[in-house]
């Protein structure tokens, strides 16, 4: 049992308390009290904003491995692809360098808050098989970390048959059956664990890859997400088909309440209204899109129309960070930018219960009775706080690259006075930049 007890403020689903206990056994949180439930560890937060577990909704963790890439800041779309796949192939794609981007992304994920990280994978070279290796490598690095992920089996331009073949090998190796199935959602019974299927978009795969990725996805309960409406997909769905991406999403049967859409960027009213009319969530990844010029999704918009909205990081290659608090602050900058201010509390709520609520998983990105004890400790007292009149307010507009005190996965202490606990964060960064080093060397 354990105990977050001496908080400022707890931002629980029934609003924002102060001095509650949050106590959490067997993975769940038990009470909310005004005192710690003996017996079991107390874990100070004293001077902290508590909140649930930060969800990021959309990310790449190979592309931790290709930070500030030469030629892939600050271009078009169809000339940052070609360059990043040139890197891959350069460094090579395998279980060995999955495990340690996977390691050094899910690490920095912990350290800045975030506790689920969905990670889009969709590089899959012809050497690695069915593709169990990779993903058994990421699910692995969050097994070995304490993070949960979400490991999306994605293609980008590969034959159709052979992605459906390989998100069924990964189900039937990540995924222990119940009952002669997969686990309902795609979740393991621990929570720790999910599995779901997406194509790139419509830029890269061909109706056949959605047919098939889709089927399974049906066979196996697992949630469907792809990414719409960026720069390269709406000009490609133009020349390719005569038609918008959203248009064939919905034709192809890929506008539906287990879909999540990323990105969004270039959307029409009417587009809108379509994907509020068909149940999909959608996710904001800025710290990809507005760097690389690539737009700004109406994300207030779609909330207001009934869209469930979450945040996303996106990968190393575009934004190279992952920090999504740090994307929230510049997710509610920006959003005057396309449409109404959006609060403070609005865009947290986005990081946690709406990038949850896309993955289909209501025991996430929120605090409160039998939910999953995924707990954020923000330290408050120090002198980028000094001043802060609303202290909830402040941890998006105050203290940008803010990292919390502590972090809880399941009930686990995995960061405490900012330190990982669960592996030793220099061996994680050193891992990958030897690994980098013997294969990028001259």
């Amino acid at each position: 049992m354990l105990t977050v007890a001496g908080a400022l403020v707890v931002r629980t689903t029934s609003g924002e308390r102060d001095g509650v206990a949050v106590t959490c056994a067997d993975g769940r949180v038990v009470d909310l009290g005004a005192t710690p439930q003996p017996p079991g560890e107390v874990l100070d937060a004293s001077g902290c904003v508590v909140t649930a577990g930060l969800v990021n909704a959309h990310a790449h963790l190979l592309q931790t491995a290709f930070r500030t890439l030469p030629g892939t800041r600050g271009v078009p779309m169809a000339q940052w692809l070609p360059a990043m796949a040139a890197a891959y192939r350069a460094t090579g794609v395998d279980g060995e360098l999955a495990h340690a981007a996977a390691s050094a992304g899910l690490a920095e994920a912990l350290l800045c808050g975030v506790t689920t990280v969905a990670d889009h994978h969709l590089t899959w070279p012809a050497g690695t098989g069915d593709g169990v290796e990779l993903a058994s490598a990421v699910a692995a690095a969050a097994r070995d970390l304490g993070a949960r992920v979400v490991f999306v089996r994605g293609s980008a331009g590969d034959d159709p048959g052979t992605a459906a073949a390989s998100a069924e090998a990964v189900v039937a190796a990540l995924l222990p059956a119940r009952d002669g199935g997969a686990p309902a959602g795609g979740v393991t019974a621990d929570g720790m664990l999910q599995v779901a299927v997406g194509p790139a978009g419509v830029h890269s795969d061909s109706p056949e890859t959605f047919r098939l990725l889709g089927e399974v996805a049906a066979r196996h309960g697992l949630r469907r997400r792809t990414q719409a409406n960026e720069q390269v997909d709406v000009v490609a769905a133009g020349q390719r088909y005569g038609r918008r991406p959203l248009e064939l999403l919905d034709e192809w049967g890929w506008l539906a309440p287990d879909v999540t859409l990323a990105h969004l960027c270039a959307i029409t009213d009417a587009e809108l209204a379509r994907v509020a009319g068909s149940g999909a969530s959608a996710t904001h990844a800025p710290g990809c899109d507005l760097p690389m010029g690539w737009g700004v999704a109406p994300m207030a918009a779609l909330s207001d129309a009934g869209v469930a909205v979450g945040l996303g990081t996106s990968g190393g290659g575009s934004n190279d960070a992952g920090h999504l608090l740090a994307d929230a602050r510049l997710a509610m900058q920006v959003a005057p930018l396309v449409g109404r201010p959006v609060a403070a509390r609005e865009v947290l709520d986005w990081a946690g219960r709406g990038s949850a609520d896309g993955l289909g998983r209501a025991d996430l990105g929120r605090i409160e009775l039998g939910a999953a004890a995924d707990l954020v400790c923000w330290d408050v007292t120090g002198v980028a706080d000094a001043g802060v009149a609303d202290p909830v307010a402040g941890l998006l507009w105050a203290a940008p690259g803010r990292r919390p005190r502590h972090v809880v996965v399941a009930g686990r202490v995995v960061v405490r006075d900012g330190r990982l606990l669960t592996r030793d964060e220099t061996s994680v960064t050193r891992e990958l930049a030897s690994l980098l080093g013997r294969r990028t060397a001259p």
